[in-house]
């Protein structure tokens, strides 16, 4: 019906793959209608780059539900996370140790509103399609939209894992990108994920695993198990997402 809020369903899902530690952080939020998912994937290595998640994905949930409206919401927590991840490495005497990529997805009954900074990703799909998704900050991404390279040569371009933006480095001006808010009747699923998952599934399989599911959990488990089965003889990078139904 014309109006209706879709009720909202989500799994979540972090694994280490082949590292001795998990960098990455993932956190669902939600109060009355109103939802938050943020995943963050850290930088840094020695205890520095999972501190550095951590610490973002809390301010993001200290942050939801306290800024008035939603549409506010990304910038102040973007913002906060920034601020309180500077300040800790200063405290730490670990400049430039404690760092992070973050993507977010903010719901209000009516409105998906989505930010990101680094290569985590966030896609949207509808009609069993990806409608649209954000833009890495990355070189590989660069030279797609330079049209130097096509997009499915960024998974294996030798480049891809230098991130240009990322928390916990100064900021002459905010580093996040903010997309435009969408309508929630334009949504049957989100995806949040880092570099290590994406890269190891292709988008024609999330949508295919979409299909197949009976619930977000069931589409979340299929791609992982994908991600595993793909990365079975590589080194594995953390790797963890976020599904999110829109029902």
């Amino acid at each position: 019906m014309f109006g209706r809020k879709k009720t909202i369903e989500f799994a979540t899902y972090t694994d280490v793959g082949s590292r001795s530690v998990n960098e990455d952080s993932v956190k669902a939020i939600s109060i009355g209608d109103m939802y938050c998912f943020v995943l963050c994937d850290g930088l840094g290595g020695h205890g520095m780059g999972d501190a550095a998640s951590r610490l973002v994905t809390d301010v993001f949930d200290n942050c939801f539900g306290k800024t008035g409206s939603t549409d506010k919401f990304l910038p102040t927590a973007f913002s906060a996370g920034q601020d309180l991840l500077m300040e800790e490495q200063k405290r730490l005497n670990a400049e430039k140790k404690m760092k992070t990529t973050a993507v977010a997805v903010a719901l209000d009954g009516k409105k998906a509103y989505i930010g990101h900074v680094g290569d985590s990703r966030a896609y949207i799909f509808n009609e069993g399609k990806v409608l649209k998704r954000t833009l890495d900050h990355s070189i590989p991404q660069m030279l797609v939209l330079s049209h130097e390279i096509d997009e499915k040569a960024i998974r294996n371009h030798p480049d891809r894992n230098i991130v240009l933006r990322v928390m916990g480095v100064e900021w002459e001006k905010p580093q996040y990108e903010l997309m435009a808010p969408i309508s929630l009747r334009k949504c049957a699923a989100f995806l949040l994920c880092s570099d290590g998952f994406w890269e190891l599934i292709e988008e024609e399989e999330m949508c295919d695993m979409l299909k197949e599911s009976a619930n977000a959990r069931e589409w979340l488990d299929r791609m992982a198990d994908r991600v595993k089965q793909n990365g079975a003889d590589r080194d594995m990078d953390n790797n963890s997402a976020i599904a999110v139904w829109c029902r």
